[in-house]
C-alpha cells in the first residue's frame, strides 16, 4: 500500500472550529422562523448529493447533444451509455465526464419534463442547467444575446425589479442601456401602459419580466405584446417562483417568453444554481456558448447531481401540496397582518411572499420606522426577514418596507393557525417599536428605533414555542458529538436561559466592559481593580429592582457579576442593553450604553451572595447616570439638590492683548476689541486676505482663544460627558469639533477636542467665552452645580482629584505653555515643510489627516500641530506653540510666504464656508443650539448621558426653522447685519440674518436662520435690511423713501469641498 498524502477523519477532527461554526448555522435555522421568501430548508438527499464525488470534477462543455431528447429510461441504460462513451466519448474538453454527462443529461430531461406544457413538450424545451446561481444565468442570456450598449427593460427596483434587470449598480446597468417600468402610483400594480410606452420609446433587445418582491403573479400575454410591439426578446426571470410554477400554482411563462431562467434553491428546493430554459431552437446554442465558455468554466457537477434529485422531487404530491399551502399560508399572513393594521404594499399577495409597509408606524419626533429597523429588531426576537424597497422610496439604501416569505416556514409544517399565531407575534412586535433618528452627515436624518424589553422578551418566547412545535429534518449536533458552548445565547435568544429564576453568576468581557457597567449598574464600577469586588444592584428602565449581587474585576476586561437572583432575567437584561435596541431610559429613547460586551452564563454562584447592606446596598444615587436612575420606582437616599450654575460677564475689563500685539502693531493691523482682546481686523484689506486664505496661505493670530489641558485617570470619562460629541472614539491624535451644552440643552461655547495621550487631552475654547468655560468646566467637576434638572443632586466625578485642569496660556505652567497660530490655504502645507530639518518631519506633515494633531519640532519651535482650522479650507493648521515663542514663529510664518490676516477675513471665510459663530449662529440672545446651526451630527444623542442631553432634545422636537446659508444675488448691495429680517416672495418674515460678509467671488454671502420649508437650496429669498440708520416710519406720504428688500437665494449648507493634499 502506498504511502498517500489523502487526508482522512471527520470535519470534526480536523477543523473543530469549522465544525462548532456548522452546528451553530444548524442550531440558529432551528430555532428562528425564517421569512426570507429567496431561502428554503434543502431536504436532506439534496445535501447528500452535494457532498458527492461529483463534486472533485471539471467538465467544461456540454453532453452529446442526442441525449437531450431521450427519456429518463433511456438515460438510466448506463451501459449502453457507457459503451457509447468508450468508441465516441463526448464533446467536453475533459475526459472522465462519462458520468457526468448522464447527471447533466438527466437533470436537463427532469427539468424539461417539469416544466412542459400542453403547448410544449419536454422535447422542444431546450435546457441549460450549468449556470452557478441566477445572476450567472441572467449575465449568461445578456452575453449570447445582446451587444454591450444594448438597451433592456426590466421593472424598477424600487418597485420590485431585480438588481440584474439593469440595476445601476450591477454588471446590467453598467454594461447595457436600461430602461425601466413600474407600478401605477395609486394602485401599486404593474403598470401595463406606462411600460408599453417606455418600450416604443426606448426599443429595447429585452423586456424582463420577473421580480425579487412584486408579490402578485404579472400578465405573461401583455408583456409578450409589448415586446412584439417594440420589437423586443421576452425573457422571464421566474427565480422566485419556478416551484410555484411547477406546481400549478403560478402561471407559467414557458411557450410565452422566448427564455426563462430561475435559481433552483428558491421554491424549487434544490441545490445553489440556475437554470436557463428556451423553446427557441435558434436561440438555443447561443445561450449555451453565454453560458459556457461565455460566462462561466466548468460547471458545479455536485450541484447538478442535486438539483437532478430536487427536480424529481419537485413531480411528487407533497411537493405541489407545499407549494400550494406556501400560496395560502402567504395570504393569510397579509390578511392578519392587514387586520393588525399594517399597511400590505400592493394590496396583498397571490404567490410565497408579501411586502409590509413599516413607515406607517412612527416615533414621538414624527420619524417612521424604516424596513432596515423592522427587519433588524423582528431578527432579535426571532423572526428572519430582510428589509425591502417599496414604491415611494427613493433609495435601495433607505427602504420602507420588510419583505415577508412562507416557503421555510411552509416546509417545516405551518398551516393557517400557525400563520395567526406569527402575525399575531410581527404586528404587536413592530407596534411596540419607538422609532427616532439622530441627525447624521449632510442634513439626512439617522432612523433608528427600540423598544420595550418585555415586548422583546415576549416575542421571543411565543417564537420559540413555534419553533419547538416545527417540524425539522437533522438533529444536533449534525457534525461530530458535541455542541459548542460559544454562541449558545445568541441562539437561544436567552429563552431557555429566562427559566433561572434564582441566583446565578454570569461574565461581562469587552473592552467597554467598565463603561458599560459603570451605566448598566448602579455602584461606581471605575474605581475596581483586578481582583476587587463591590456591592450592586440591576435596575429595569422603571426604577424597580431586578437583582441585586456582587460585581468583581477578574481581567483588565473581563467582570464576574453574582447576581442573588432572577439571574436569567438580569443577564438577559444585561445582553439586551449591550444590543442597543431596548428601551432603559423612560425620558430618552436615543441612548446606547458603551459597547459591545458580551454577557455569558457561568452558572451557579460558588458561594451565596450576601448583599451587605440589604437590598439597595451598592447604590450610589448621585453617580452620573445609571440604568433606572429615572425609573418612577425608583427609591433610594439621596444627597441635597445643587445649585444651578450662574455667570455675570464681568464688566468695565480692560483689554488684555496676545503675545503678538507688537508684531500686529509693527506690521500696520488695525486693530478692535474682539473677546475682550485688542486684536487685529486687518492688515491691508478683508478681501485681500480673504483671497489669501483661498489661493495660497493665511496666518491668524488666535492667541486669544482658550487652550486647555485635561488629564488624568478620569479624564475621558470627564469629557464625555461634559460635551456633546463622542470623546471615547478619539484614538491620541485625532481630534474632533464638539459643544460645551448647559443644562438647558444651549451651547455655552463650541470647542475643539484633542487626544495627546490615553489620558491626557487639549481642548481649544472660543476666547469670549473662555471664563465663562472655565469656571463651569471646574464647577461640574468638583460637584458644586447642576449637571441634571430630573436629577439635582447627581454629580459627573466620583472623584474630582481624579482630573486635573490647566489653562494652557497661564505661564506658570512652565514649557507646557500653549497658544494657537492659525495657518490656514492651500500653500500651507508647503510653508510648514519649509521649515522643517528633516524629510520624516515634511512626511508626516503631509501625511496628517484631517483632524488629527501630533507633535513636531519645527526649526527652533517646538509645537503641537494640529490639521484643522475653522475657514472651511481642508489644507490648514492650527499651531500650538509656547507664548514666548508666539512672535518668533509668526513672523518665521510670514517669511516662508504666509500672508498675516486679521480676524475680519476669519469671519468672512468661515461665513463663506458655512460655519456657526457663537454668539451668531450659536447660543447668543435667540439660545441657537447645534440643531439650529445645521450642526446636529455633532451632538452623540445615541450617549447615554451627557450635560443638556434632555433639554436639547426637547428643543429639537420643537425646532421648525435652521441655518441655511445664502449669497445676494447682486453686487454692490448693501450687506445684510444680523438680525435683518428675510422674506418670502410674498413679502411673510420667514427668518432673519444671523451672518453676513463678502465672499471670493466679491458677492455678500451670509448666513440666515429661516422656516425648513425655506431652507432647500436654490430658494428664492428676500432680505430687509432695515437697520437704525433707517427705521421703517409710522405713516408714509407722496416722495417717502422706503427700504426695499434685496433678492437672495438659498445656497448649499457648506460649498463643495476641495481636494486636499
Amino acid at each position: 500500500m502506498l504511502h498517500d498524502f489523502l487526508f482522512r477523519g471527520d470535519l470534526a477532527d480536523l477543523d473543530p472550529d469549522l465544525a462548532d461554526l456548522i452546528n451553530l448555522e444548524a442550531a440558529r435555522q432551528r430555532r428562528r422562523l425564517i421569512l426570507i421568501p429567496s431561502e428554503s430548508t434543502v431536504p436532506y438527499a439534496v445535501r447528500q448529493a452535494l457532498t458527492s464525488h461529483f463534486h472533485n470534477l471539471y467538465a467544461e462543455g456540454y453532453p452529446p447533444e442526442e441525449m437531450r431528447t431521450m427519456r429518463e429510461a433511456e438515460l438510466l441504460d448506463f451501459d449502453l451509455h457507457l459503451a457509447n462513451f468508450r468508441r465516441y466519448s463526448d464533446p467536453r474538453y475533459y475526459k472522465g465526464t462519462e458520468f457526468a454527462n448522464l447527471v447533466e443529461a438527466l437533470a436537463r430531461r427532469r427539468c424539461a419534463e417539469l416544466f412542459a406544457t400542453e403547448r410544449l413538450s419536454a422535447d422542444q424545451l431546450y435546457v441549460n442547467v450549468q449556470p452557478l446561481s441566477g445572476a450567472p444565468a441572467n449575465s449568461a442570456v445578456y452575453t449570447a444575446l445582446l451587444t454591450p450598449g444594448d438597451t433592456i427593460m426590466g421593472m424598477d427596483l424600487l418597485h420590485g425589479g431585480h438588481l440584474t434587470h439593469g440595476s445601476p449598480a450591477a454588471r446590467s446597468g453598467k454594461q447595457y442601456n436600461a430602461v425601466f417600468y413600474g407600478v401605477h402610483p395609486e394602485t401599486e400594480l404593474i403598470d401595463y401602459d406606462a411600460a408599453y410606452a417606455t418600450a416604443m420609446q426606448h426599443c429595447p433587445k429585452i423586456v424582463i419580466g420577473g421580480y425579487s418582491s412584486y408579490p402578485l403573479a404579472p400578465d405573461w400575454h401583455k408583456l409578450r405584446a409589448i415586446a412584439d410591439a417594440c420589437g423586443a426578446l421576452l425573457m422571464a426571470d421566474v427565480a422566485h417562483v419556478a416551484g410555484l410554477i411547477a406546481a400549478g400554482v403560478y402561471p407559467s411563462p414557458i411557450g410565452i417568453a422566448d427564455i426563462v431562467t430561475f435559481t433552483t434553491h428558491k421554491t424549487l428546493g434544490g441545490p445553489r444554481g440556475a437554470v436557463i430554459i428556451t423553446h427557441r431552437a435558434d436561440l438555443a446554442k447561443k445561450l449555451d456558448r453565454g453560458v459556457f465558455p461565455g460566462e462561466q468554466g466548468g460547471p458545479h457537477m455536485n450541484s447538478i447531481a442535486a438539483l437532478a434529485l430536487a427536480l424529481k422531487l419537485a413531480r411528487t404530491e407533497q411537493f405541489k401540496a407545499l407549494q400550494a399551502q406556501t400560496v395560502k399560508n402567504a395570504a393569510r399572513l397579509a390578511q392578519k397582518l392587514a387586520e393588525y393594521g399594517l399597511r400590505l404594499v400592493y394590496g396583498g399577495t397571490n404567490t410565497h411572499l408579501l411586502v409590509v409597509d413599516v413607515s406607517t408606524i412612527r416615533g414621538a419626533d414624527g420619524t417612521p420606522l424604516s424596513g432596515d429597523m423592522a427587519a433588524r429588531i423582528l431578527d432579535l426576537v426571532g423572526i428572519t426577514c430582510n428589509r425591502n424597497t417599496i414604491p415611494g422610496d427613493t433609495s435601495a439604501a433607505r427602504p420602507s418596507g420588510i419583505r415577508l416569505g412562507t416557503p421555510w416556514i411552509t416546509q417545516r409544517g405551518f398551516r393557517e393557525p400557525e400563520i395567526d399565531r406569527l402575525a399575531s407575534i410581527i404586528a404587536h412586535t413592530l407596534k411596540a417599536i419607538q422609532p427616532f433618528s439622530y441627525a447624521g452627515k449632510g442634513g439626512k436624518e439617522d432612523q433608528r428605533a427600540k423598544l420595550p424589553f418585555e415586548a422583546l422578551t415576549d416575542a421571543r418566547h411565543a417564537v420559540a414555542q413555534l419553533c419547538l412545535e416545527s417540524g425539522i429534518d437533522y438533529e444536533l449536533p449534525v457534525v461530530g458529538k458535541r455542541m459548542t458552548e460559544k454562541g449558545k445565547q445568541h441562539i437561544t435568544l436567552w429563552v431557555d436561559e429566562m427559566a433561572e429564576r434564582g441566583a446565578l453568576s454570569v461574565a461581562i468581557r469587552g473592552a467597554a466592559a467598565a463603561d458599560f457597567l459603570r451605566i448598566a449598574l448602579t455602584s461606581r464600577v471605575y474605581p475596581l481593580e483586578i481582583g476587587d469586588s463591590e456591592p450592586t444592584s440591576l435596575l429595569d428602565e422603571d426604577g424597580a429592582l431586578i437583582a441585586s449581587g456582587i460585581l468583581e474585576r477578574v481581567g483588565a476586561e473581563t467582570y464576574h457579576l453574582h447576581l442573588n437572583a432572577e439571574g436569567g432575567r438580569a443577564a438577559a437584561w444585561l445582553q439586551a442593553l449591550s444590543d442597543g435596541f431596548t428601551i432603559y431610559d423612560p425620558l430618552d429613547v436615543h441612548g446606547k450604553l458603551p459597547g459591545v460586551v458580551v454577557v455569558s452564563v457561568l452558572g451557579k454562584p460558588s458561594r451565596a451572595i450576601e448583599v451587605p447592606v440589604g437590598e439597595r446596598a451598592g447604590f450610589y444615587a448621585e453617580k452620573d447616570y445609571f440604568v433606572g436612575c429615572r425609573g418612577a420606582k425608583l427609591s433610594a437616599a439621596h444627597g441635597a439638590p445643587l445649585p444651578p450654575f450662574t455667570w455675570q460677564e464681568p464688566t468695565d475689563q480692560p483689554l488684555k492683548r496676545t503675545p503678538l500685539y507688537e508684531v500686529h502693531k509693527r506690521l500696520g493691523a488695525k486693530m478692535a476689541p474682539f473677546g475682550g482682546y485688542e486684536m487685529p481686523l486687518w492688515y491691508k484689506s478683508v478681501s485681500a486676505e480673504h483671497a489669501a486664505v483661498r489661493t495660497a496661505a493665511g496666518v491668524f493670530d488666535v492667541a486669544h482663544m482658550g487652550v486647555w489641558d485635561v488629564s488624568g485617570r478620569g479624564a475621558l470619562h470627564f469629557l464625555e460627558r461634559l460635551t456633546a460629541n463622542e470623546v471615547r472614539t478619539l484614538k491620541v491624535g485625532d481630534a474632533q469639533y464638539s459643544y460645551l451644552l448647559g443644562v438647558d440643552g444651549v451651547p455655552l461655547d463650541d470647542i475643539y477636542v484633542y487626544r495627546l495621550a490615553e489620558d491626557r487631552f487639549m481642548l481649544v475654547v472660543n476666547a469670549s467665552n473662555n471664563d465663562k468655560d472655565w469656571a463651569w468646566a471646574n464647577a461640574v467637576l468638583r460637584g458644586a452645580v447642576q449637571i441634571d434638572p430630573t436629577r439635582p443632586y447627581a454629580r459627573l466625578m466620583d472623584d474630582p482629584s481624579h482630573v486635573t485642569l490647566r489653562d494652557l496660556r497661564d505661564l506658570q505652567h512652565g514649557e507646557a505653555c500653549r497658544v494657537d497660530i492659525a495657518l490656514q490655504g492651500q500653500a500651507s502645507l508647503g510653508i510648514l515643510q519649509s521649515m522643517a530639518h528633516s524629510e520624516a518631519d515634511k512626511k508626516r506633515l503631509a501625511n496628517m489627516a484631517w483632524s488629527t494633531v501630533a507633535p513636531f519640532k519645527l526649526g527652533e519651535f517646538d509645537l503641537i500641530i494640529s490639521r484643522t482650522g475653522y475657514t472651511g479650507e481642508r489644507v490648514a493648521f492650527e499651531l500650538f506653540v509656547h507664548p514666548q515663542q508666539a512672535a518668533a514663529l509668526f513672523e518665521a510664518l510670514i517669511a516662508a510666504g504666509a500672508q498675516p490676516c486679521g480676524l475680519a477675513s476669519r469671519d468672512s471665510t468661515r461665513i463663506e464656508a458655512g460655519l456657526p459663530l457663537y454668539g451668531h449662529e450659536l447660543g447668543g440672545l435667540h439660545a441657537f443650539t447645534p440643531g439650529d446651526a445645521g450642526f446636529g451630527n455633532y451632538v452623540k444623542l445615541w450617549k447615554p448621558f451627557f450635560i443638556g442631553k434632555l433639554a436639547y432634545l426637547e428643543r429639537e422636537r420643537k425646532r421648525e426653522a435652521v441655518i441655511v446659508r445664502f449669497r445676494m444675488l447682486h453686487k454692490g448691495v448693501r450687506p445684510p447685519q444680523p438680525g435683518a429680517a428675510v422674506l418670502d416672495r410674498r413679502g411673510n418674515v420667514i427668518g432673519m440674518v444671523t451672518s453676513c460678509s463678502i465672499d471670493s467671488e466679491g458677492y455678500q454671502c451670509g448666513q440666515a436662520y429661516v422656516k425648513e420649508p425655506f431652507s432647500a437650496p436654490e430658494t428664492p429669498l428676500l432680505i430687509l435690511n432695515v437697520g437704525k440708520e433707517t427705521p421703517l416710519p409710522a405713516s408714509v406720504a407722496l416722495g417717502d423713501r422706503l427700504p426695499v428688500p434685496d433678492a437672495a437665494v438659498v445656497l448649499t449648507r457648506f460649498p463643495a469641498k476641495k481636494k486636499s493634499s
